[in-house]
């Protein structure tokens, strides 16, 4: 059979490109998922189900699990989850649906993407969204799939309001909603968690879609190529049970990813010329830009041993959080500061607590790093990960913003009435903060990631050496290929990817929609 279109990849923009293509029942789609399908609600297992104990999910058997490097000075590698499982990684997230501010969508404009200016993007992410506690009003959709709550005082846990009111008592101004355009300050994060289970597409847009004819869903399917007809993009290669076998369609749309996107390009032929010709790839098109501007928001975690009982496994592990710039800044909302369990995706992996005391802890990343990574391939197989170097705080200025980011973390942590939870920090040391040398060198050891990778298949114009697709996600020099995913980003937003990533699939979809 073939397809009007296919999606290679069942994640955050996947589900929503098939739920809303679907609603025309003339347009047959196929989406496939590398990993499992759970078709009914009481299938889906609690790592990907309950979303409180974000550790449980990030680093369980949902998640590719990728190694990459942090930077030079780390020895072992970081892990990077990502979502193997139908929902992507809005299946095994933090569920923060947080957007980035006007100014980050109306630079993608100014670098050659006038689509995508804040004034028309904000429909598409009032349309993706049921904000339970703002109805109504210009900056929020009330009839959206994905439901956003935000945690009220009474139901914050007390190390969580602590560290609330002691951002208060620094200073820092209070907000009820981090996605007002205005916003800063600190809040309670906007989450797509209700009751304790997190709203992935899957359990949402993916579910609104599931009945339809015209909609194939295949979980547990590996994309190994896309394949072409000249310059123009007629179908994939995929594999699964150990066959291999091809898939005909008008149109590919690669959803998978700001890290499996650009490995499957990659293997497919589009990219560096000089890279392919090492791993022996045809080349369909010289695309340098493939693999190039691997974005994120480089973090660090302060450890505190904590004076406090024990939460519970499933207690929620973030419900507070500032979103700031240092003081005499030039740029808006450079960091997010927030207290976090040991159950968040946001303490490290490397970090092992060897005793029952209540440990707990300030993770602070940059929203506006100037650094870039790269992804290269590993092996032309399409199993082996690809080789990720984020090359976390290369610039001055990133390791600048990140030593104020410590120091306003440790501010707080000495403020009243937070420090009266915590016995004593265990990392950093007194040794790592006795100068900027000192600090650079423990950030340098200690960044990792705060899970928020983009950019890897940027969009911008062809003239544009590093563009990957034009604004409207066409790959450029090929038909009928489409990216549809945080790949595409010119530069991380400064906020939580996923609604974006979201707000991106509803407006391309439209776009397909309008034969555009």
């Amino acid at each position: 059979m073939k397809y009007n279109f296919v999606i290679v990849g069942g994640g955050s923009a996947g589900c929503t490109l098939a739920s809303r293509l679907t609603e025309d029942p003339n347009i047959s789609v196929l989406l496939l998922e590398a990993g499992p399908d759970y078709t009914n609600f009481d299938q889906v297992p609690d790592d990907v189900k309950l979303g409180n104990n974000v550790w449980r999910s990030a680093y369980g058997n949902h998640s590719w699990g990728y190694l990459a490097t942090a930077t030079p000075r780390q020895n072992d590698p970081i892990i990077i989850p990502r979502g193997k499982t139908t929902g992507g990684s809005s299946s095994i997230n933090g569920q923060v649906l947080f957007r980035g501010i006007p100014q980050d969508y109306d630079n993608w404009a100014e670098w050659g993407n006038s689509e995508w200016a804040f004034t028309n993007v904000l429909p598409y992410f009032k349309k993706l969204e049921n904000d339970l506690d703002f109805p109504g009003g210009d900056f929020h959709g009330n009839d959206g799939p994905i439901p956003v709550r935000r945690y009220k005082r009474e139901e914050w846990l007390p190390y969580f309001g602590a560290f609330y009111d002691a951002c208060v008592s620094v200073g820092y101004p209070a907000h009820p909603d981090h996605n007002d355009p205005e916003t800063t300050g600190v809040a309670a994060r906007p989450m797509n968690n209700i009751d304790g289970v997190r709203m992935s597409t899957a359990l949402t847009y993916l579910s609104m879609a599931r009945h339809r004819m015209n909609l194939t869903i295949k979980g547990d399917v590996l994309v190994h190529r896309i394949l072409f007809d000249g310059n123009k993009a007629i179908g994939i290669e995929a594999e699964s049970g150990g066959e291999v076998f091809k898939i005909d369609a008008d149109e590919v749309i690669i959803s998978s990813g700001a890290i499996a996107s650009p490995q499957i390009m990659l293997l497919s032929g589009i990219g560096p010329k000089t890279h392919l010709e090492e791993f022996g790839i045809t080349q369909i098109l010289d695309l340098p830009g493939v693999g190039e501007n691997l974005r994120d928001h480089p973090a660090a975690f302060v450890l505190y041993r904590g004076d406090s009982e024990q939460p519970d496994i499933d207690a929620p592990n973030i419900q507070i959080g500032l979103r700031i710039s240092p003081q005499g800044s030039t740029t808006e909302a450079d960091l997010q500061i927030s207290p976090i369990l040991m159950s968040s995706e946001h303490a490290p992996s490397s970090v092992v607590i060897e005793s029952d005391d209540f440990h707990f802890g300030i993770s602070f990343a940059l929203q506006n790093a100037l650094g870039k990574g790269r992804l290269r391939l590993n092996s032309a197989d399409p199993a082996q990960q690809p080789n990720i170097n984020y090359n976390y705080l290369s610039e001055p200025f990133d390791r600048q913003q990140m030593r104020h980011g410590l120091r306003m973390a440790l501010e707080i942590a000495d403020e009243s009435p937070f420090k009266e939870y915590i016995i004593e920090r265990i990392n950093p040391t007194e040794s790592d903060l006795v100068s900027d040398t000192a600090i650079d060198d423990w950030l340098l050891r200690n960044v990792y990631t705060q899970h928020h990778s983009s950019g890897t298949c940027k969009m911008g114009d062809s003239s544009d050496p590093m563009a990957v697709v034009d604004q409207y996600s066409h790959v450029h020099g090929i038909k009928n290929l489409r990216i549809v995913d945080a790949s595409i980003m010119p530069d991380v937003i400064r906020a939580n990817t996923n609604a974006t990533t979201i707000m991106i699939a509803e407006r391309v979809a439209d776009w397909i929609k309008q034969g555009i």
